[in-house]
C-alpha cells in the first residue's frame, strides 16, 4: 500500500538524470531478453507505467507534453517507463510475445529496481497486461490504474464495444500519419511537427513486421475471465469522446473489476500525455496516496530569453488572400519559424496565430533567430516585429508565464515592420557579441511599471 517502499529510495542510482535533465535508459534481464526502462522521481509511492502499442522511452521525449506528465507524476512517485520486448529499445523478438512473457518484463524491472511493490498503471493496449499481472501477482501490486484500454482488443458477440478485427487490420494498410493521428490524439492533429513528431515515434516504436504481429496476436486477446479475480484497489480512467476506444469498454471494467472507481472525462484524446493532465494526474496522486493536488506542485523558474513574433498588417492579408490562401500562408510561416527557432537552440512555447512564442537560454541566439525572420518569410511577402526580453519565466507544463513574458510582448508591440527590438538588459548580456543595437530611447511599456529603454538590433 501507500507506506510499501519499495526500493527506489535504496536503489538511487537508478534514478539519477543525463545531463540534459532526461532519465537515463537502463536495461533489466527478462529471461534471456533486455528490457529498456527509464525512472524519474523518488516520491514515496512507486508507479509502473505499462505503455500502449507505441512505445519508445527516449523518443516519447520529443512528444509534446509527455516529459512534464512525467514530471508531474514523479512529485508524488518514483515513476518507471518501459518499452515492451519487441518494442522500442527492449530487444526485437521473433513475432508476438504471450501476455505472460509481457508481464514477465514488468516483474523483470520490479526486480531490478529491487521493488517489491508498486502501483501499475496500464495505457491503452498495456491496459490488458497490466490487468493480468494485477491478477497473477497480486502480492507485487499495490494499486491497478487503466486509461483507454478495455477487457478484450478486437470485438466479439459478447463484446461489441472494441474495433473489430476487420477495422484493426485495415488500420495496418493506412500510411497517413495524420490521419492516424487524428484518430489517437485530434487536439494536436493539425500541427504538422505533431505530425512529424508522432510519426517518428510510431517508426522507432517497432518494424511494421513486429507490429502486424503484434497486432494479429492481440485479436485474440482477452482478459475478462480474470477481471473477478482482482482484488487490489482499482481506478480506471477514460475520456468519453475517445476514438481509439469506446467509454463503454472502462464502464465494462469498472462493472466487473471488485469494487473499482471509474473516473470519466469529457476529452478525446487517447494520449494520457495530452488535455487536462492536471486533473488526470491529481486523480491518480489521490488515489495512490490519499492527498490530491488539483494545480502541478511546483512552477519551474528559469532565466531566459523570450521571444515574441507578430505579422504586419496580418488582417489585411487575411482579407486579400481569402481564408483558405491566408491559412495556407500561415501554415508556411509557422514551418519557416519553427525551423528558425529549432535551429537557433530555442523552444517554441506556442503559435499566437500570426506569430511565435517562444523561449532561449542564450540572448545572443535569440536576437539572431529574431533578426532571421525577415529575410526567410520575404517569399511570402510577410513582414514581421520582434520583441525581446531575458528575465525570469515561469515554465507551467508546456506553456511560460511571468513578468518577463509580458514585457517581452510589450517590447514587441512598439517595433515597427521588420524590426526586432529588445529591452537594455538584452543588449546588456550580448556585449562584444557583434550585435549592433540602435537606441529607440525610454519608452512606457502598457501595463508595466515604469519606463524601459529599448534598441532595435540588426548585425
Amino acid at each position: 500500500m501507500p507506506g510499501a517502499r519499495l526500493g527506489c529510495r535504496a536503489n538511487r542510482k537508478r534514478c539519477l538524470m543525463t545531463s540534459t535533465d532526461l532519465p537515463e535508459t537502463r536495461f533489466a534481464q527478462s529471461g534471456d531478453v533486455n528490457i529498456a526502462y527509464q525512472v524519474m522521481g523518488d516520491g514515496p509511492v512507486n508507479l509502473i507505467i505499462v505503455p500502449g502499442i507505441i512505445s519508445n522511452v527516449e523518443v516519447a521525449h520529443e512528444m509534446t507534453g509527455y516529459t512534464q506528465y512525467l514530471r508531474r507524476l514523479a512529485k508524488f512517485a518514483c515513476v518507471v517507463t518501459f518499452d515492451k520486448r519487441g518494442q522500442g529499445l527492449s530487444d526485437r523478438v521473433a513475432g508476438a510475445p504471450s501476455l505472460e512473457e509481457r508481464s514477465d518484463d514488468v516483474r523483470a524491472v520490479m526486480d531490478d529496481l529491487d521493488m517489491r511493490q508498486a502501483a501499475i498503471f496500464g495505457v491503452s493496449e498495456g491496459t490488458m497486461m497490466s490487468v493480468f499481472f494485477a491478477a497473477s501477482h497480486p502480492e507485487r501490486v499495490t494499486h491497478l490504474i487503466t486509461f483507454g484500454g478495455g477487457a478484450r482488443y478486437a470485438s466479439a458477440d459478447d463484446y461489441p464495444f472494441a474495433p473489430s478485427a476487420s477495422m484493426l487490420r485495415a488500420a495496418l494498410t493506412n500510411s497517413d500519419p495524420s490521419a492516424v493521428l487524428r484518430y489517437f490524439a485530434p487536439s494536436i492533429a493539425d500541427d504538422p511537427d505533431e505530425v512529424v513528431r508522432f510519426a517518428k515515434h510510431a517508426r522507432l516504436s517497432c518494424s511494421p513486421g513486429n507490429y502486424r504481429a503484434l497486432i494479429e496476436m492481440n485479436l485474440d486477446l482477452d482478459v475478462r475471465g480474470v477481471l473477478g479475480q482482482i482484488c487490489v484497489p482499482t481506478l480506471v480512467l477514460h475520456r468519453k469522446a475517445d476514438l481509439v476506444r469506446n467509454i463503454e469498454n472502462a464502464r465494462y471494467l469498472a462493472v466487473h473489476i471488485p469494487g473499482a472507481k471509474l473516473i470519466e472525462y469529457p476529452e478525446a484524446d487517447h494520449i494520457p500525455w495530452l488535455g487536462d493532465t492536471d486533473t488526470l494526474c491529481a486523480d491518480i496522486e489521490e488515489f495512490v496516496t490519499g492527498q490530491r493536488n488539483e494545480a502541478p506542485v511546483a512552477i519551474d523558474r528559469v532565466l531566459a530569453t523570450v521571444l515574441f513574433t507578430d505579422i504586419v498588417d496580418s488582417t489585411a492579408h487575411a482579407a486579400a488572400m481569402g481564408d483558405a490562401g491566408w491559412r495556407k500562408t500561415l501554415d508556411e510561416h509557422d514551418r519557416i519559424a519553427k525551423r528558425l527557432v529549432e535551429q537557433h537552440r530555442g523552444r517554441v512555447i506556442k503559435m499566437t496565430g500570426d506569430g511565435v512564442l517562444a523561449m532561449f537560454d542564450g540572448p545572443g541566439r535569440a536576437i539572431r533567430c529574431a533578426l532571421g525572420m525577415e529575410p526567410a518569410l520575404a517569399r511570402l511577402q510577410l513582414s514581421v516585429r520582434a520583441g525581446l526580453h531575458t528575465g525570469e519565466v515561469e515554465e507551467r507544463g508546456v506553456d511560460i508565464g511571468g513578468i518577463a513574458v509580458h514585457t517581452a510582448s510589450r517590447v514587441m508591440s512598439n517595433a515597427g515592420a521588420g524590426e526586432v527590438l529588445v529591452s537594455r538588459v538584452v543588449a546588456d548580456l550580448v556585449a562584444g557579441s557583434g550585435i549592433v543595437f540602435a537606441d529607440r530611447g525610454e519608452v512606457a511599456l502598457k501595463g508595466m511599471s515604469g519606463t524601459f529603454r529599448l534598441l532595435a538590433a540588426s548585425v
